[in-house]
């Protein structure tokens, strides 16, 4: 069963709450910038368990110390309260050591 697409103005008052993030193409994202490469890459790592277990898997483009994540729920065409949630525990892992 496909998450229900956020309306247009349900996405404005969740993006509102996540500082950081913007909406570019259907999509949201954030870059994370970190001490170094190691940071960054321990950052990556700690999302890609979150996401495994929310089967939910953002995009991640990682340069050197800069980590940047798009979320969309392709399967419901947009974006759904699972991007939002993903968005916000990748906002918990920042201070992951």
């Amino acid at each position: 069963m496909r998450d229900p697409k956020l309306t247009d103005a349900a996405v404005q008052a969740a993006l509102a709450l996540r500082a950081g993030w913007s909406l570019k193409d259907g999509m949201i994202s954030r870059t994370f910038v970190f001490a170094d490469f190691v940071a960054a890459m321990r950052f990556v790592n700690a999302v890609a368990d979150a996401a495994e277990a929310a089967d939910h898997h953002p995009d991640m483009d990682i340069r050197y110390n800069k980590v940047t994540l798009a979320l969309t729920t392709h399967d419901s065409g947009g974006l759904t309260e699972k991007d939002f949630a993903l968005a916000a525990q990748a906002d918990t892992l920042v201070t992951v050591d």
